[in-house]
């Protein structure tokens, strides 16, 4: 009898929207109370700031809390069950990770034409911070993750347009296709010219963006998700450059 292939670890984002979530649902945080400050919550679970605020993210986009800017995120009820939602069984093979780049697309073209519009010079800053650590973390030796969401999500931010946050935040990390389909380990030298030429397109995003030139970031966003797909169909045929 075939064994069932290993299940994949749960993500600390998704455990800890799970247990945020528990709470809200078994009413341990009550609809209109304030969730306890962003340090508190990191020093309970031991996890860092941006699992914090991906997780609040996507407690947001299920509206089960909301921010307000200056005074602190709330609750709100039990969310709606019935909201847009990719599990991570979903994204098991090849297929299924295409398919999410193929959804990025068609949404993350347009929201980069609107942040070249709309942003602003706070947008710009976290934009560049989240590149800055993408280099940091491939020169310690780390496949950069999170800084690679954090830039994508910033842009959708930058369109001023919750909406595209939202739906950012729902997708999370995992929509990074390497979170999915590669291995944690050491980085190869090999492997880091690749994530380096991957934050190559980055750059070329931001610059567009930071110009205020909607058509360029537009074409530049459509090049570095269509380069993403072409990578995950070469990596599959055995060439991972």
């Amino acid at each position: 009898m075939l064994s069932s292939p290993p299940r994949r670890p749960r993500s600390l984002t998704a455990d800890l929207v799970q247990a945020l979530g528990d709470r809200i649902r078994d009413g341990s945080l009550q609809a209109g109370t304030k969730l306890p400050p962003e340090g508190a919550i990191m020093e309970e679970f031991g996890v860092s700031r941006t699992v914090v605020r991906e997780a609040i993210s996507r407690l947001q986009a299920a509206a089960m809390v909301e921010t307000r800017h200056g005074i602190g995120t709330f609750v709100l009820g039990h969310g709606d069950g019935s909201a847009f939602r990719i599990a991570p069984a979903q994204l098991a093979t090849l297929n299924d990770v295409i398919g999410v780049l193929e959804l990025r697309m068609a949404v993350e073209t347009e929201s980069a034409a609107l942040a070249a519009v709309r942003r602003t010079p706070t947008n710009l800053a976290a934009l560049r911070s989240a590149l800055d650590a993408f280099a940091g973390a491939v020169a310690e030796g780390r496949d950069a993750v999170g800084p690679d969401y954090q830039f994508h999500l910033e842009i959708a931010r930058s369109t001023q347009n919750a909406h595209y946050a939202g739906l950012m935040a729902t997708l999370g990390g995992s929509m990074i296709p390497r979170a999915r389909l590669e291995k944690a380990e050491p980085l190869t030298e090999e492997r880091a010219d690749y994530l380096r030429r991957v934050n190559v397109e980055h750059e070329s995003i931001l610059a567009a963006i930071e110009r205020q030139d909607p058509e360029a970031a537009r074409a530049a966003m459509r090049t570095h998700l269509a380069n993403s797909k072409e990578r995950r169909q070469r990596a599959a045929a055995g060439n991972t450059r």
